[in-house]
């Protein structure tokens, strides 16, 4: 089969498609599944590049894929030959993944794809999906009524959680830095919009709360921008990063306004092994997968390209500000 494979740290312009086994299911409750699209995310560009090291190679990248199930297990039963599934899976350490023709993975971490979608935007959502209904749902504790702030609003996380965030009842503020993001994002239920270039974010903020702070933030981007949200959020709120804080950041403001901070990372359950935990983001999919047939969550995608170009995609994402995701089509 073709894939995109690493056997080091490089740079995207070293992507490349080459020919490499298909995987046999070496598992009774494995399936095999016939990938039709694969999506990009920051993490993928990370792991590539070493800004996340990796002590395993080779590797296929990709943590999102979507396809038909072409073979299964003897104890397979939730699947069967023909499923449209969408998962998230491999890409890490010593697990590959997406970025490929064909993808092994047990039964346990696989969702039926929502039917209202196509492949393409089946595979743009699992890690997006799956970080936002945890940020909000399981670490900010998100309840209707809350006010929420989102920083990069119009990202790939950003997109997604402003329409669960509305789904749960909540009132959202979000940051873009465009006239096209901010147009974007209020179609998705955000009620305030700040573009960060053009306004002063504590003031907007501030105004919009009448003086109080927000209930709870997302922060979407880490290092020293986590700092800049602590006088956002009122006193006893909350709030929820996707990115680790810088290591020199003050936490004094934080601290006065006695307010609860917690990290977000969904690789947790692949990473340690965790088949449980893995189930339960599972059992998220399944859920978003209703949403999404009912029309009450859509995925963005802003761009696809075909696998072989998996450089050209890397360097998309990489270079920034796209609105929703980077999609490789496997057909």
């Amino acid at each position: 089969m073709k894939a995109v494979l690493i056997d080091r740290h490089v740079s995207a312009a070293a992507l490349k498609s080459r020919e490499t086994a298909t995987p046999a299911i070496a598992s009774a409750t494995a399936v095999r599944v016939r990938l039709k699209a694969a999506g990009v995310n920051p993490l993928d560009t990370k792991l590539r590049s070493g800004a996340y090291p990796l002590q395993q190679f080779p590797l296929i990248l990709g943590c999102d894929g979507a396809g038909v199930i072409d073979a299964v297990g003897d104890q397979v039963r939730a699947f069967r030959p023909g499923d449209a599934v969408y998962f998230f899976h491999g890409g890490v350490e010593g697990i590959n993944g997406n970025y490929a023709e064909y993808a092994v993975v047990d039964e346990r971490f696989l969702a039926h794809k929502p039917e209202g979608v196509d492949f393409i935007r089946a595979a743009a959502a699992p890690l997006v999906l799956i970080t936002a209904w945890e940020a909000l749902h399981d670490r900010l504790r998100l309840r209707a009524g809350q006010t929420l702030f989102i920083n990069a609003g119009a990202g790939g996380v950003g997109h997604v959680a402003i329409q669960l965030a509305r789904h749960i009842g909540a009132r959202i503020c979000v940051t873009v830095s465009s006239d096209e993001k901010a147009e974007f994002v209020r179609a998705l239920g955000a009620e305030r919009v700040i573009n960060y270039l053009e306004q002063d974010v504590h003031e907007a903020v501030m105004a919009w709360t009448a003086g109080h702070g927000v209930d709870a933030a997302l922060d979407n981007i880490g290092g020293r921008q986590t700092e800049t949200l602590f006088p956002l959020v009122k006193c006893y709120g909350d709030l929820a990063s996707l990115l680790l804080p810088h290591k020199a950041l003050d936490w004094r403001q934080a601290r006065a306004r006695n307010q609860r901070f917690s990290l977000e990372l969904m690789l947790t359950p692949l990473l340690t092994g965790r088949a449980d935990l893995q189930r339960r983001q599972s059992s998220i999919l399944r859920q978003c997968a209703a949403l999404i047939d009912r029309q009450s969550l859509k995925i963005k995608v802003s761009r696809t390209f075909p696998l072989k170009d998996a450089a050209a995609a890397h360097a998309e994402v990489e270079a920034g500000h796209t609105l929703g995701k980077v999609v490789l089509e496997i057909d």
